[in-house]
């Protein structure tokens, strides 16, 4: 079965196949927003790259081998790094595998192309005082704000939430999206544990620290109404869940406000947390269940870091380094 061609207004998902498969990805198969958008990304750019190669459009059920080689020459040329490649192929490869599993072809061909490594950088983290200074920012912010002002009251429950979402960031270790999508039923108050639904919709309880508890408490009691059941923790001015975007942009003034550079992410708290638990002593299972990595080669990174760090205090204080 060939495809049909594709709209010439370059809306490349109106290829039936692709339809399918995009729609099949929201359905409850375990795939996070961000990596839907991803995939949405890559096979629309495959599409017009194959468009302008061929002057036509692909028929998914002879296409060959190959033409995804040209692709991984063409994206080469254009100096993308190994991982944003991977990414890309790994959205033509779950495609395949949707269309032989739904009888659409036999065939993967791009299932033994063979990709650039990726060089995984250390991950960069906060020291315990930058991470301190990071915490108090939101307070500094508040301290700057006159009472007079009219959006006084509506500024300082922001200050008050942003403190609460930095708290429980560096205490749980969570990924953003995972933050945004906390529940107030998530929070177990007398055990001091949080509920996390992770990568792959896998759940998960992390503990959560007198601190962020306390920060999620100052915080609500601020707000008209205690958010409770399935209502977000974290609210946004509109009462919904708050974005990852939209904490990002936050983020960036509390970070110059700390003296840090804006450019740090929400994650590379999550890598902060990981690497102070390893350094004062957790064991790298324990981590890694706590992180929710499926596999410990994933943690394992962490302790690269932690290595480095010891190696450089050895060199700085023994006599004989």
């Amino acid at each position: 079965m060939a495809a049909t061609e594709l709209s010439q207004s370059t809306q490349p998902s109106r290829d039936p196949y692709l339809e399918s498969f995009l729609s099949n990805l929201g359905s409850g198969r375990g795939y996070s927003q961000y990596t839907i958008r991803n995939y949405v990304t890559a096979l629309e750019e495959f599409l017009q790259w194959y468009r302008n190669q061929f002057n036509t459009t692909p028929n998914w059920t002879a296409i060959s081998q190959e033409t995804f080689r040209l692709y991984l020459r063409h994206l080469g040329k254009n100096n993308l790094k190994p991982a944003s490649i991977r990414v890309k192929f790994a959205a033509l490869r779950s495609f395949f595998r949707f269309l032989i599993r739904n009888g659409f072809t036999s065939l993967n061909p791009v299932k033994t192309i063979t990709l650039p490594k990726h060089r995984r950088g250390l991950p960069m983290f906060l020291t315990k005082e930058q991470m301190l200074r990071l915490l108090n920012a939101p307070f500094e912010e508040l301290r700057n704000l006159q009472p007079n002002n009219p959006m006084y009251k509506q500024k300082a429950i922001l200050c008050y939430r942003d403190a609460a979402i930095l708290e429980t960031l560096y205490s749980c270790g969570l990924r953003i999206s995972e933050l945004c999508a906390l529940r107030a039923m998530d929070i177990d108050w007398n055990n001091q544990l949080v509920r996390v639904q992770g990568k792959g919709k896998k759940e998960r309880f992390v503990p959560i620290g007198a601190p962020a508890l306390e920060a999620i408490r100052k915080y609500w009691s601020l707000l008209p109404t205690l958010p409770t059941g399935e209502q977000p923790v974290f609210l946004a001015k509109t009462g919904s869940a708050v974005s990852p975007r939209d904490f990002q942009r936050r983020l960036k003034k509390y970070l110059l406000q700390a003296g840090l550079d804006p450019a740090i992410t929400p994650h590379k708290i999550r890598h902060s947390y990981a690497t102070h638990l390893l350094d004062a002593g957790a064991d790298l299972r324990s981590v890694q269940e706590l992180l929710g990595h499926t596999r410990v080669a994933t943690t394992q990174i962490y302790t690269h870091i932690t290595t480095q760090h010891l190696k450089k205090i050895y060199e700085k204080t023994h006599p004989r380094a």
